[in-house]
């Protein structure tokens, strides 16, 4: 995930999908870094990935060209996409200023910011923390009273920052959501690139083939994961970026302490284990979803035990069991963990959904160094 943000020693062109007008490969805030050598993260393949990297190249390779364009891409009539829309791609040289905009984004994965960079006039390129505070990069921060968004259906000049006080915050990922671009009283244009933290929180219990598969899967996805099992000796060497490893007797624990909205999938290695996390999982309030691995029969002799030991029949129906996809029989962990993570997906898009192209960011405080 945010294969982007790789640190790279070498110069560079930062792609962000700024605009996107009817049909796009990708939403806008996809991102893609560009050397002369390398090509990190994606804007949707095709033609317009081509065109995008050679122009990024001939911007590397051309010292005059400027640090930051933004350019309009007709997919149909002008690349021969099927997609049919109009996507506007913003070219920023990874100049000191945005080389350190982007070490803050590496540090705040889990926090929710937003950058600011000049496409026209001086250089700038900042980040910005969820309440408008200069926290990295260079250059003037604009005043963005009155500024006007560009290419959005129903824009209004006012202040626009974006929203992260909602359930879903500003978009599901990283890489999604509200970007946009403005121009300020100036006139000057600013690409205003929402980067808010995962909202999808996963407690996974079992860390056996299926449990490391699942976790291989997520890794690649817009999510965070608590990974927990009492068999430290179980988890391999080095796990994604977006997976908190616990190791501990006492996974009950966890559970309570799990925030509002929380997944949970338990497939430990023991009925036992699966019975004590189903109830305390049950148990408690503001569960996002819960799925227990394990068959029919399975289930029923859980809605039994769980009955039996005082949950609400509403709270054992929620209970998802078997997990999965219908129609997905293999038993295979790869294929378990497909169909469980594309299930998952359902689940997380369902409830953080992704603000359309059309929709404003809130009116906010001014931006503060």
């Amino acid at each position: 995930m945010n294969a982007w943000l790789t640190n790279v020693d070498e110069p560079a062109v930062l792609v962000t999908v700024a605009i996107v007008e009817g049909s796009g490969p990708r939403e806008t805030g996809a991102k893609m870094l560009v050397t002369r050598a390398r090509q990190l993260d994606t804007i949707g393949g095709g033609h317009l990935e081509l065109c995008a990297v050679d122009l990024a190249r001939a911007m590397l390779d051309d010292p005059t060209a400027g640090a930051t364009r933004l350019e309009r891409y007709a997919l149909g009539p002008t690349l021969g996409q099927c997609c049919g829309g109009v996507v506007h791609l913003a070219f920023e040289v990874v100049d000191d200023a945005l080389r350190a905009v982007l070490a803050g984004l590496r540090a705040r994965t889990r926090e929710d910011c937003w950058r600011l960079s000049a496409i026209d006039g001086a250089p700038a390129a900042l980040l910005l923390d969820a309440g408008g505070v200069v926290i990295a990069g260079g250059g003037a921060a604009p005043s963005l009273d009155a500024a006007t968004p560009i290419g959005m259906i129903g824009a209004k000049s006012g202040t626009r920052m974006p929203d992260f006080s909602t359930t879903a915050g500003a978009t599901t990922s990283a890489t999604s959501g509200t970007t946009i671009v403005v121009r300020d009283v100036t006139g000057r244009r600013w690409l205003l690139d929402v980067c808010p933290a995962p909202r999808a929180h996963l407690l996974l219990f079992g860390a056996g083939h299926v449990g490391a598969a699942i976790v291989r899967t997520l890794g690649e996805l817009p999510c965070t994961v608590t990974w927990i099992d009492e068999r430290e000796d179980m988890f391999p060497a080095t796990v994604p970026a977006n997976v908190t490893v616990e190791a501990t007797d006492t996974p009950e624990a966890l559970v309570a302490r799990a925030s509002d909205g929380a997944s949970y999938l338990v497939l430990t290695h023991s009925h036992a284990l699966d019975q004590r996390l189903s109830e305390a999982i049950l148990a408690r309030p503001h569960v996002g979803w819960f799925g227990l691995i394990g068959s029919s029969t399975k289930r029923v002799q859980f809605e039994r035990r769980l009955a039996a030991r005082g949950i609400a029949q509403d709270r054992i129906a929620a209970m998802v069991c078997p997990i999965g996809l219908p129609g997905i029989t293999s038993k295979l962990p790869a294929a378990i963990a497909a169909s469980v993570c594309a299930q998952l997906l359902m689940v997380w898009e369902a409830q953080y959904p992704q603000p359309r192209q059309s929709q404003q960011p809130r009116q906010h405080q001014r931006i503060t160094a």
